[in-house]
Formats: C-alpha cells, sequence, structure tokens
C-alpha cells in the first residue's frame, strides 16, 4: 500500500473557520462527512468541479508536504515525535488572513505579509522532520520540476522533496484549483461572501495537525492534533 503524511496547520474541528472551509470544499476530513447544496450563490457541482485537488488535500497550510514514510520510520514514531515538538514549540501568531489569488488559485494568506516568527517556525518544522522522508521517487521529482521550478527551487527540492519551503515558502491556505480568468471574479465573489463575516478576527497557529492519504489520489483524512506549547 502507498501510503503519504502530511504535517499541517488547521484550525480546530470546532473552529468557524474550519467549519466553513469543510462545507465550501465539499468534505470535512475529521469527520468523513460530505456536504450538499449550493455555497454562497454557487451550484455545489460547479464549486466541486473548482475545489477538486484543494478538497482533496483538505483544508490546511502546508508545513511538511505529504510525503512517503523513510525505512525504519511508522506512523507511531511520527506521531511521538511531533507530539514531543509541540511541545517544545511556541505559537505563532498570524493576525487575520485575507483571500488573496495565489498563482492562479485562491486561498487565505496573513494581511501581514511579513512575518518573520512564521518563516523560523515553518523552516524548523520542515528540518525536524525531515528524517522522516522518504526520497522522492524519480518520476514524482520529474512531475514536480517539469511544472516549472527556478534554480533555488529546484535546490531546494532535491534537498527536502518540495521547493516551497524555507526562503521559497509562503504561509497559504488553499479554497480553489487554479482558475481560469473567466471562473475568477465569480468565485473570489462567492469566497468573500462565504468567508469575509468570520475574518475578522486575529488566527493562531496553535497546532500541528497530522493529515494522511492511505492509497495514492485517495482523499487525506485529518487523524491527529498536537497543540502547541504542550
Amino acid at each position: 500500500m502507498s501510503q503519504r503524511f502530511a504535517i499541517y496547520y488547521a484550525p480546530a474541528v470546532t473552529d468557524l473557520l474550519w467549519e466553513r472551509a469543510a462545507v465550501w470544499l465539499g468534505r470535512d476530513p475529521a469527520s468523513g462527512v460530505s456536504y450538499d447544496g449550493a455555497v454562497a450563490g454557487m451550484e455545489r457541482t460547479r464549486l466541486l468541479n473548482l475545489t477538486q485537488s484543494a478538497g482533496r488535500y483538505g483544508f490546511h497550510a502546508t508545513l511538511k508536504p505529504p510525503m512517503a514514510l523513510a525505512p525504519g520510520q511508522s506512523e507511531e514514531s511520527l506521531r511521538a515525535a511531533m507530539k514531543e515538538a509541540a511541545g517544545e514549540l511556541p505559537t505563532v501568531p498570524l493576525g487575520k488572513l485575507r483571500i488573496a489569488s495565489l498563482d492562479g488559485f485562491l486561498a487565505l494568506m496573513p494581511e501581514e505579509a511579513n512575518n518573520a516568527q512564521l518563516q523560523d517556525f515553518a523552516a524548523t518544522v520542515v528540518e525536524l522532520f525531515d528524517p522522516f522522508r522518504a526520497p522522492l521517487k524519480p518520476r514524482d521529482r520529474a512531475e514536480r520540476a517539469a511544472r516549472g521550478l527556478t534554480p533555488r527551487q529546484e535546490e531546494l527540492l532535491d534537498a527536502y522533496g518540495y521547493p516551497y519551503v524555507f526562503d521559497q515558502f509562503r504561509f497559504h491556505m488553499t479554497l480553489t484549483d487554479r482558475l481560469s480568468a473567466a471562473e475568477h471574479d465569480e468565485v473570489l465573489q462567492a469566497a468573500h461572501t462565504w468567508f469575509g463575516p468570520i475574518l475578522n478576527d486575529p488566527v493562531t497557529l496553535d497546532r500541528l495537525t497530522l493529515f494522511h492519504e492511505k492509497e495514492n489520489k485517495l482523499p487525506f483524512d485529518r487523524i491527529a492534533d498536537f497543540l502547541l506549547g504542550g
């Protein structure tokens, strides 16, 4: 069985942001519940077609991207390491989130773009858990590189299995797949209608969240949370 694990930040399952995002994407990766019905005036089938990839991965911000486990590592050892690390890592204030267009898809991003504490935290997580990561298979590496990477991103891809870490990291919580110009304004308006009322309060990154892909191309499930600061 080919399985992968990812270390994300996701809001508490009782948080309105998590609940709204699950309804928007049509699936709650923690409970397994699926949602029907229109959202902010968008018919469900149309919205699902525009959020297929985002819905499969589940609502999150990537810290350590999906990885097969290295030989000798297991889900149990990963959980133990996450529990230990979370007890020592501090929470990170993110401030308010905003809906932004990022490389053609919509995402929630901090209003404050420069957050040194957040960048340091994300880099620490990448380093701490890299021993759990199996090396990229040549085919996977080629597929990633074919999407168009800078020399720096290729360097990071080879070193850490992912090109968007360290200085290339941008905190974001994906809401859609890549949109065409014709789709963008309609979906952006719906996103503002749906998420706008709950974006007035600042957010704190307060946990490491473990997601699990049982087999290639299956939806990711949210399987464990580890609160920061013990």
